[in-house]
């Protein structure tokens, strides 16, 4: 989860403003699945980015980073050539007539000139985000924790879905009440979904947020009664009726999670929803080691900093699992089984962002988190959607096809991630290993190959 300390840094310019429109929830026949927001529930992000303070007024190079901190630091253009994008951008796959749907409790009054400053740093296009404030959404305080923690994720993920696919529209939806644990925000998030859904928008939908399984139980007052989670699928049930992709991040906690006070973690093996839900494609995180030209100096691990964080993964006990899974039900069982797959998500190799929502703490820092995989991969669904002319859709029942037949001779861009586990917390995890695992999914991607064998342009 993002931290709520800031670190004070040169400001880069004058607040822009983003197209906004309000849409309010009493307006809509879905909002009515009521929540009652548990009294010691914790008012923070369940899934979130972890910040790593640098001091810096621009971003560093990963030399001056190791100096400085001893972790590594990375921007748009060591993921580029980390993940072989290049040679999409170069065919004009850039995400361009597709729209990326970003999902997040507040959002942040500063995102359209954030993403501006971290445009010009990096060479790259603008865009104008339009934001849709779904209900009655707070004035932004910067000394609330609450809305610092949620403007943090937000600007982790507009920067980095734009990042990947800079041609992509942006749509941000901001909601009025905070995910924490349980069913907390998310009955204004699923209504908006569904509210766009019908309306035909959205290409890709990104949640870097998540619930823990049984916090729904726990609010219930009953072990193993999921009925509140249940109640929330319609949104994705919508989404999936339009053919949309929806990612969600798998957690920061490794192979266990909170309780529904948001600060205890059970000493069980959990997983998160939405991540578990069939309907999502579950994004897990590795952890990268690039030189300062992105060109990677070993292959990547396990994203795993100990109690630090470390990548979600695990069996769902709500799900079963899915048809497009049952080549892997040695691994997991009768359930569902998470992450589907993996990218870059460990602090000690992060991502530079650029934030002004705080104007006591403005500049540059680095942050991590299976927050920051979840709207890179968004990025990369964008590309694929663009370059086969066409909605992809839930990405389950293509992927896993995709992985299980590629060989030497068949190369999918599906890379497998072999070293690392994701214990965590006390709680003993899942090891990486060759092919499907509970640890990173089906591994890493070379986006280039990847894109080509998921949208089926092997021409490109």
């Amino acid at each position: 989860m993002p931290s709520s300390k800031r670190t004070a840094l040169t400001a880069l310019g004058a607040t822009a403003v983003a197209t906004v429109t309000t849409l309010l929830p009493s307006a809509q026949p879905n909002a009515t699945a009521a929540h009652h927001p548990t009294a010691h529930a914790r008012p923070i992000p369940a899934s979130a980015g972890h910040l790593h303070r640098v001091d810096a007024t621009a971003p560093s190079s990963t030399a001056d980073c190791q100096a400085q901190s001893g972790t590594d630091c990375y921007g748009p253009l060591h993921y580029r050539t980390a993940y072989n994008l290049q040679p999409l951008y170069d065919a004009g796959i850039d995400g361009t007539g597709r729209t990326i749907v970003i999902v997040d409790s507040f959002g942040s009054p500063t995102v359209q000139h954030d993403l501006e400053a971290f445009d010009r740093q990096y060479g790259l296009p603008d865009t104008q985000v339009e934001v849709v404030k779904w209900g009655n959404v707070p004035a932004f305080d910067p000394t609330n924790k609450e809305h610092t923690a949620w403007a943090g994720e937000t600007t982790l993920d507009v920067e980095y879905a734009h990042a990947v696919a800079p041609g992509a529209h942006i749509l941000l939806v901001e909601t009025g009440t905070s995910e924490n644990e349980g069913t907390s925000g998310f009955p204004e998030m699923m209504d908006a979904i569904k509210d766009l859904a019908a309306k035909g928008r959205g290409d890709v939908i990104s949640f870097s947020l998540g619930a823990t399984e049984d916090t729904f139980a726990e609010e219930a007052g009953r072990a193993g009664d999921y009925h509140l989670l249940q109640n929330l699928r319609y949104g994705l049930q919508a989404a999936a009726a339009q053919n949309t992709t929806v990612l969600a991040a798998s957690g920061d906690n490794g192979a266990t999670d909170k309780m529904l006070d948001g600060k205890t973690y059970y000493q069980q093996r959990e997983v998160g929803w939405p991540a578990s839900d069939p309907l999502v494609t579950a994004v897990g995180g590795t952890r990268m080691y690039l030189d300062d030209s992105g060109t990677r100096l070993s292959p990547d691990e396990v994203w795993n900093d100990g109690n630090g964080g470390a990548t979600g993964g695990g069996i769902s006990r709500v799900f079963a699992r899915p048809d497009y899974q049952a080549g892997v039900a040695a691994t997991t069982g009768a359930n569902r089984g998470i992450p589907d797959l993996s990218m870059s998500a460990s602090p000690q190799g992060g991502a530079w962002i650029y934030s002004s929502y705080d104007p006591a703490h403005t500049g540059w820092e680095v942050i991590g988190g299976t927050s920051q995989a979840t709207p890179m991969l968004a990025g990369v669904t964008a590309l694929a959607d663009q370059a086969a002319g066409t909605r992809l859709g839930a990405l389950g029942p293509r992927l896993y096809p995709l992985a299980q037949g590629q060989d030497a001779d068949h190369p999918h861009g599906i890379l497998d991630v072999t070293s690392g586990d994701n214990s965590a917390h006390g709680v003993t995890g899942y090891s990486a290993g060759p092919g499907y695992n509970l640890a990173t999914g089906w591994g890493t991607i070379d986006a280039y190959q990847f894109v080509k064998s998921l949208s089926g342009r092997a021409d490109l």
